[in-house]
């Protein structure tokens, strides 16, 4: 279904509960599609923290040189 801007700020509830049935909303001014009001999916998988903890990546020791503050922060001071 296609909306006007002007149609669209008037009937915002009623479109997103359109687009929450599945029903894909496309917003146009003057004719041209702008923005397009879809279902919001959210990610289920949990992140997984410190996934390359041993995968031997660093950043190596020097990534906070010539700011103490964020070096003694970090416990990298010398």
């Amino acid at each position: 279904m296609q909306v006007n801007l002007h149609e669209a700020k008037a009937k915002l509830s009623a479109l997103v509960e359109k687009s929450l049935s599945g029903e894909e909303v496309i917003i146009a001014k003057a004719g041209k599609p702008l923005a397009r009001l879809v279902k919001y999916e959210a990610d289920s998988t949990p992140r997984k923290l410190g996934l390359y903890k041993n995968a031997g990546l660093s950043m190596g020791k020097g990534i906070h040189d010539g700011d103490a503050e964020i070096a003694t922060m970090f416990g990298m001071e010398d």
